[in-house]
């Protein structure tokens, strides 16, 4: 296990900057989301952690140990890529124990620290097998195997489970997440589901355009982003960012209210509007709603509400739930 420590670093592509002066500190055994729209930066700060990207400037140190000059090899870490690069015409055992022997570890000790970690993954019993006989989430696991065999300080994830199907996604995060507490190794994880992040992680970095946005629990930064981008990103079905008279009414720029935080109703007070779609998915309901001096607003009902296309609703925000915004996009 270590701290990360990561100092003004910065990365360019040629003449164009992909990463602008971005400072994280991880701490030992946390586990650390990174997160962003596609194109954000955070694929590309992962590999420069991993020393696989050359840095223009700034400092990383895992440990304490400043690692911008070692190579990979050498950083004492291990890495879970999207596509799992295994090897096709190897077992289960032989992706799992390649990068032990390729260091020269005795067989004894190889056989030893494979047959623990399948046993931690439940693979057991698929060590013979090729990959090409396995599912998409023991083709995970084996590349999860293939990192804890290693036992390294940190652990680097980028987007593991993006090929997987919805259902298997669910079940591999709470799998990661439990694996990750049981072992206690620093870890960093980039998605681009946000919903990922929030269940996974101790903690939460935003990217957007290769700057840090916010970084926080991730309750904090569902309950008090910094700006408008972090508003908009975290939390499913995203923020209602309202502007116009609404927002100067209430001194803000732009003014914004998550869908669950509305309180809906067919009469009393509040934004009036007519409803163009609802969404029943029996635990919850979605209606979209357009308020002529707000635009298009979704509210979130908890259970089925009977609303169809053409209903007028009252929609209301709830106390203490409405975020103010400035003009230049930060909270009030």
């Amino acid at each position: 296990m270590a701290t990360v420590e990561i100092s003004n670093l910065s990365k360019a592509y040629g003449a164009l900057d992909v990463l602008h002066d971005i400072s994280l500190d991880i701490a030992d055994g946390e586990f650390v989301a990174l997160v962003g729209p596609s194109g954000c930066g955070k694929s590309t700060l992962l590999r420069s952690i991993a020393g696989l990207e050359t840095i223009k400037g700034g400092e990383i140190r895992i440990d304490g140990k400043a690692v911008n000059d070692l190579a990979p090899k050498d950083r004492d870490i291990a890495m879970v890529f999207q596509n799992y690069a295994l090897y096709p015409h190897m077992n289960v055992a032989a992706n799992m124990g390649f990068a032990l022997k390729l260091s020269g570890r005795p067989k004894a000790e190889i056989e030893d620290r494979v047959g623990k970690a399948a046993a931690i993954l439940d693979l057991t019993r698929q060590l013979g097998r090729k990959p090409v006989a396995l599912s998409g989430g023991q083709r995970q696991r084996v590349a999860m195997g293939r990192a804890i065999v290693r036992d390294p300080k940190v652990f680097l994830f980028d987007e593991p489970l993006s090929n997987l199907d919805a259902k298997l996604r669910v079940q591999m995060r709470v799998e990661i997440r439990e694996l990750q507490q049981r072992l206690g190794t620093t870890t960093i994880y980039v998605t681009h589901d946000q919903t990922e992040a929030m269940t996974m992680a101790d903690k939460i970095a935003v990217l957007n355009a290769g700057r840090l946005e916010q970084v926080g629990a991730p309750l904090d930064l569902y309950r008090a982003p910094a700006n408008l981008f972090v508003a908009g990103f975290i939390g499913s079905p995203q923020m209602n960012l309202i502007t116009g008279d609404l927002a100067r009414k209430a001194g803000a720029d732009t003014i914004g209210v998550r869908p669950e935080h509305l309180v809906v109703s067919r009469d009393g007070d509040g934004w009036r509007g007519r409803v163009i779609a609802a969404e029943h998915l029996g635990s919850d309901t979605f209606v979209h709603v357009d308020v002529p001096e707000a635009g298009r607003i979704t509210a979130r009902i908890v259970g089925d509400m009977p609303a169809a296309a053409g209903d007028d609703l009252v929609l209301a925000p709830m106390d203490g739930h409405l975020h103010r915004f400035g003009a230049n996009g930060k909270a009030l």
